[in-house]
């Protein structure tokens, strides 16, 4: 084996075997298979990222209205209805922690849990989640429970 019988992998090689602008008897010159004048004619050619033709592009037509706030919390909403149906259904006892709000799938492990004061509770339970609203501290104290902010 040497220099002169070395040879590219098949199928490594993608380039056409004639050359581009050498003459008419090479059948690939005058135009050199760019085809008559226009834009794509022309040496140093190239399209914008998003050209449409002329026609306004897309992340100019759409509207940009509104404001994503970076800092905001998304809180997973519970109503005090569903925990008085998990304590009938007796899927919780005394306590629910933010583990049982996972384990029932009332939220994701990554989630912050608000307890919203929607419904009625009748037993005492000690509830811990990330965030309550007043009428849900409310029902919960009334009730006899206790509501433990993280």
């Amino acid at each position: 084996m040497n220099l002169s019988n070395l040879k590219p992998e098949e199928g490594s090689i993608h380039t056409s075997k004639k050359r581009l602008g050498r003459g008419q008897g090479s059948g690939k010159g005058g135009t050199a298979s760019r085809g008559h004048n226009g834009q794509k004619s022309r040496s140093g050619y190239s399209k914008k990222l998003g050209f449409e033709g002329g026609q306004m592009p897309l992340q100019r037509r759409v509207p940009k209205f509104g404001f994503n706030n970076i800092n905001r919390k998304e809180y997973q909403a519970v109503n005090l209805e569903t925990i008085q149906l998990l304590i009938d259904n007796k899927k919780i006892k005394d306590s629910m922690s933010i583990q049982s709000f996972i384990d029932n799938g009332l939220a994701n492990k990554n989630d912050l849990i608000k307890v919203l004061g929607s419904g009625s509770i009748n037993s005492s339970i000690k509830i811990t989640a990330h965030k309550f609203s007043k009428t849900a501290i409310a029902q919960i104290e009334k009730s006899g429970g206790e509501a433990i902010t993280i």
